[in-house]
């Protein structure tokens, strides 16, 4: 069976009006002879999105964006998302932007969820962005460019300060002052080379000075270990019973035992001590007045004058 001419033009016809179409779609992010499901995805900004870019799952590309909108009353962009996978997209899942690169464009990257109902055509995701590294960069350069421009700032003003200080009259004061100092460096190397002459000269003296230091100190270590090999804790000991005993012979003295205890704590024994002194004092006494009433002796056969009490006579005084 041949076919006319007016058929085979109608079907080639038809042919490129499907093959238009199907390429005017592909070129717009949909496929018509795939089968697919599409997410959706609200973003306050898409950040260089393009349809047609890529939606991957763990780096794996699983899809592509096939339309980008926005709502006139919200300012939202809405991402519509072709999915051609079997993997099970869970509803609360993150769409998340993302750069690949500093120089490519941005992407979109399904963070999967572990919890929560199957995702299926027509749902929305949960949006997220993340900076890539341009954008960090530029990020971290505002702020230190603030701090960059505040330092010039407080640069200038300091300079402006240090220019009004340093006028004609203190700059001279600090020429006069530089000179001074260049004076002084200049005396104290001639003091230092002074210092090394003398050095040199009792270099000698010095060395003999040091070797007496080392014998003066190896001695004093012998010193030191014989003093260290000397056994003192019986020494110690000794002397800590002999303290021992010093303590109990003074508690007893203000206790008033003993002799040395009575004699400074009885006041009866003082006094008695006091009047025999006293009356040892008055027979002193009357054996100088009266020598002849104690040592009688007579060549010519005198009489003893009869005894006369002394006229100073402590005894009764007191």
């Amino acid at each position: 069976m041949k076919l006319s001419k007016e058929i085979k033009t109608a079907v080639l016809v038809l042919a490129s009006i499907a093959l238009f179409i199907w390429g005017y779609s592909f070129l717009k992010g949909k496929d018509l002879l795939a089968n697919y499901k599409t997410l959706y995805a609200q973003y306050e900004n898409v950040e260089g999105l393009v349809v047609s870019s890529p939606v991957t799952i763990s780096g794996l590309n699983v899809g592509k964006v096939s339309k980008i909108s926005i709502d006139n009353t919200t300012g939202k962009v809405t991402v519509e998302m072709q999915i051609k996978s079997d993997f099970p997209i869970k509803k609360n899942s993150i769409a998340e932007i993302y750069a690949p690169s500093p120089i490519g464009g941005k992407q979109i990257a399904i963070l999967p969820s572990k919890d929560g109902a199957l995702a299926v055509t027509g749902d929305t995701l949960i949006s997220s962005s993340k900076l890539g590294l341009t954008d960090e960069v530029a990020k971290q350069i505002v702020p230190l460019k603030d701090k960059i421009s505040k330092l010039l700032d407080n640069a200038n003003v300091m300079l402006e300060n240090v220019n009004q200080v340093l006028d004609a009259k203190t700059k001279e004061n600090l020429k006069s002052s530089l000179a001074d100092l260049n004076e002084t460096l200049a005396q104290f190397k001639a003091a230092s080379s002074q210092v090394n002459t003398l050095l040199a000269d009792n270099k000698s003296k010095i060395n003999g000075t040091m070797t007496n230091l080392e014998k003066a100190s190896a001695n004093f270590n012998k010193v030191s270990d014989s003093l260290a090999k000397v056994n003192i804790g019986p020494t110690v000991k000794n002397l800590e019973k002999t303290l021992e005993n010093v303590d109990k012979m003074m508690a007893d003295i203000q206790s008033g035992k003993g002799t040395i205890g009575k004699l400074m704590k009885d006041d009866a024994l003082y006094l008695n001590f006091n009047k025999t002194s006293k009356e040892l004092e008055l027979l002193l006494q009357d054996l100088r007045l009266n020598p002849t009433r104690y040592v009688n002796v007579s060549l010519f056969g005198k009489k003893n004058k009869p005894y006369t009490a002394p006229v100073n006579d402590t005894l009764k005084k007191n």
